[in-house]
C-alpha cells in the first residue's frame, strides 16, 4: 500500500481530512454537504455572489438541499463557502464540479475547467488528491488537466495525484440521493485511482474503480447519450404513431410489460437539464477528431430539438379543429422547468414552446408553482394563478411539464382545450383533450 493512501486512510479515519469543492451548484452544493455531515472540514469556492450571500443568510438555493442541513453544517463549522482560491492550500481533497456548455456550433467550452484547475494549482497542498467531477469528453484529464498542473511546476505521482469521476445526481429523485448512487472513479494512476476510491467511500456506498481517466469520461458520456438517443427514438415513434392514429402512450404501456428486453421510454417536447442536450453531443464533437461520425447521435439530437416546433403545430392543428387560428389565440403554457417537480429551467424544452408559440402570433401566458417569473431567452413573464375563471379565459391549455402541485381535476373540468405533452390525462377525452 502506497504512503499515500495510508496517509488518506488515516485522516479519513481521524476526520481530519479537509476538502475543498469548487463550484456549489447541482452537483458540488449537494456533495460538499454529504461530506460536511460526516464531519469533515469541507471548504466551497463559489463565485456567484448570490448564491454566497444565499449560504451566508444560511438558505438554500437547491431543492435537493434543505435549509436546515445546511444551517447544521455552518453552525458545527464542519462547511464554509467563499469566493477565495488560497483556501485550497488547506485542502487534502479538492472536487472539480464547474459547468461545462457548448459554444456555438456545438463545440464543447471546458474554459470553466481550465480557470478552476489553473486557480488550484497555484494553491494546492503538496500531495492532494484533485478530482474532476465536470462532464466533459474524452481525454480532458490527461490531455487538459496534466498540462496545466506541470506549467506550474507540479508532478503527478510527487505533487498531487488526479482522478475523473462522472457526476451522477439527478434533481429531485428521492428515491436516489447522493449517497445511493455508485460512484466511478478513474485516475491516471492507479494509485490515483485508489485515492479515489478510499476518498469517495465516505459517502457513496458503492464505488466502482475503472482502468483510466479517459474510460471515466467515456461511462458518463455513454450513459446520458443511451438516453438521448432512446428519447429521440420514442419522439419519433410518437409522431409517427399519430400519423397512424396510434395511441404510442398504450402501446409503450403495453410494450413495458415484458419483463426482459425493452426499457420504457416516453416523448415530450424535448430535453432540458445541464446533460442530456450537452454530453452527447461533447462525444460527437471528439469522435469527429478521430475521423468517426456518429449518426445516432446527430439525428437523436435533431429529431428532439424539433419536439417544441412539433407541439406548437399540432396545438395548432387542434385550435383549427375548433375553429380558433392560432394568431391571437390565448393560450397558457403549463409549467416552465425542464423537469417535474424541480425549480430547473436549464434548457427547458417549456421556454422553446413558450417562444414557438409567440412567434405564430398566439397570446401566451405560463403557470408554474416553483417559477414566479421568466427573465431569460427574450421572455419577461409573470407566472398566472390558476383559479376556474383563469383557466376559462384561454382558447388551449397547454402541458409542458407535469408539476403535481397543479390541480388537473379542475383544469379538466374548466379547460375549453388541452393539449397534453406528458400523458397527465390517461384515457379518452375526445375533443377536450389531445395528447402528443
Amino acid at each position: 500500500m502506497s504512503k499515500a493512501l495510508l496517509e488518506i486512510k488515516r485522516k479519513i479515519k481521524r476526520k481530519e481530512l479537509s476538502v475543498g469543492v469548487i463550484g456549489l451548484g447541482y452537483v458540488g452544493f449537494p456533495l460538499a454537504l454529504e461530506f460536511a455531515k460526516k464531519n469533515f472540514t469541507v471548504t466551497g469556492i463559489e463565485i456567484d455572489r448570490d448564491r454566497l450571500k444565499c449560504i451566508a443568510q444560511k438558505k438554500s438555493y437547491i431543492s435537493d438541499v434543505p435549509s436546515k442541513e445546511l444551517r447544521v453544517s455552518l453552525n458545527k463549522g464542519h462547511f464554509q463557502a467563499t469566493a477565495d482560491f488560497s483556501v485550497m492550500s488547506t485542502c487534502d481533497v479538492v472536487l472539480i464540479c464547474v459547468p461545462t456548455p457548448l459554444k456555438r456550433k456545438n463545440l464543447p467550452d471546458i474554459s470553466f475547467i481550465k480557470g478552476a484547475v489553473d486557480s488550484v494549482a497555484v494553491h494546492l497542498k503538496k500531495g492532494a488528491l484533485v478530482i474532476l467531477e465536470s462532464t466533459t469528453y474524452p481525454g480532458t484529464t490527461e490531455e487538459e488537466l496534466l498540462p496545466i498542473f506541470k506549467r506550474h511546476n507540479l508532478e503527478h505521482g510527487k505533487d498531487f495525484y488526479l482522478c475523473f469521476s462522472p457526476e451522477r445526481i439527478d434533481p429531485g429523485n428521492k428515491q436516489y440521493p447522493v449517497h445511493k448512487i455508485p460512484k466511478v472513479v478513474g485516475g491516471i494512476s492507479l494509485a490515483a485511482t485508489n485515492l479515489g476510491v478510499e476518498f469517495y467511500k465516505i459517502i457513496i456506498e458503492r464505488v466502482v474503480p475503472v482502468s483510466s481517466a479517459r474510460a471515466a469520461e467515456t461511462v458518463k458520456l455513454l450513459e446520458n447519450t443511451f438516453r438521448l438517443i432512446n428519447i429521440g427514438l420514442i419522439d419519433e415513434l410518437a409522431m409517427m404513431a399519430h400519423k397512424m392514429k396510434i395511441d404510442i402512450w398504450e402501446v409503450v404501456e403495453a410494450a413495458a410489460t415484458k419483463p426482459f428486453g425493452f426499457m420504457p421510454f416516453y416523448p415530450g417536447p424535448g430535453v432540458g437539464g445541464h446533460c442530456i442536450p450537452k454530453d452527447p453531443l461533447y462525444l460527437h464533437w471528439k469522435a469527429k477528431s478521430f475521423g468517426f461520425h456518429s449518426r445516432f447521435i446527430s439525428l437523436a439530437s435533431n429529431v428532439i430539438r424539433a419536439m417544441p416546433d412539433y407541439i406548437v403545430q399540432r396545438v395548432k392543428d387542434s385550435l383549427l379543429a375548433q375553429g380558433t387560428k392560432m394568431k391571437g389565440a390565448k393560450i397558457l403554457v403549463l409549467g416552465a422547468t425542464y423537469k417535474r417537480d424541480i425549480k430547473d429551467l436549464r434548457k427547458s424544452p417549456s421556454i422553446d414552446v413558450i417562444n414557438s408559440l409567440r412567434s405564430q402570433g398566439a397570446k401566451v401566458s405560463y403557470a408554474d408553482p416553483l417559477v414566479p417569473y421568466l427573465k431569460l431567452n427574450g421572455l419577461d413573464l409573470k407566472a398566472i394563478k390558476l383559479s376556474n375563471a383563469v383557466i376559462k379565459r384561454f382558447d388551449c391549455c397547454v402541458i409542458a411539464t407535469d408539476h403535481t402541485q397543479v390541480d388537473y381535476a379542475q383544469l379538466l373540468k374548466y379547460a375549453k382545450l388541452i393539449f397534453d405533452s406528458r400523458n397527465v390525462f390517461k384515457g379518452n377525452y375526445k375533443g377536450k383533450v389531445e395528447r402528443l
